[in-house]
């Protein structure tokens, strides 16, 4: 549907994961409602001079190929040490059972894309579906 960029014209794109199977994993969590949260490095927003997301933005999840997957609107925003997300945000994200799997699970994506550290500063976003495209 390719009228959803008309729907949301000041929507920004949601880009997930760093691999096809990644992305369409992160995806298919957010369409069925189960990831309602995720975060990702201040240092690639800064690198990119991309403007963090404002709590009421929309944003328009992308499959792997860029194709329109899901509308969300961010609730809440805040930039924290990698040590200082919750257990309660870590299960929002809805990727992992535990607080720990969440941890090991993401110190290897910030490993693979850029480096780890215990005060790396993330972005974390929480959001609710709008509509699944």
């Amino acid at each position: 549907m390719t009228d959803v960029w008309a729907r949301y014209p000041n929507a920004i794109r949601g880009e997930y994961g760093d691999s096809r199977e990644l992305c369409e994993h992160l995806v298919g969590l957010i369409c069925a409602g189960t990831k309602t949260a995720t975060c990702g490095a201040l240092r690639e927003y800064e690198a990119d001079n991309e403007a963090l997301p404002n709590v009421g933005d929309f944003e328009i999840v992308l499959h792997w190929d860029e194709s329109p997957a899901a509308v969300v609107r961010m609730t809440q925003v805040i930039v924290q040490p990698f040590d200082a997300v919750t257990e309660d945000f870590a299960l929002a994200e809805g990727e992992n059972a535990t607080y720990e799997g969440w941890a090991t699970a993401h110190r290897a994506y910030f490993e693979r894309n850029g480096g780890w550290s215990a005060d790396l500063l993330l972005v974390c976003q929480r959001f609710e579906l709008v509509e699944v495209v």
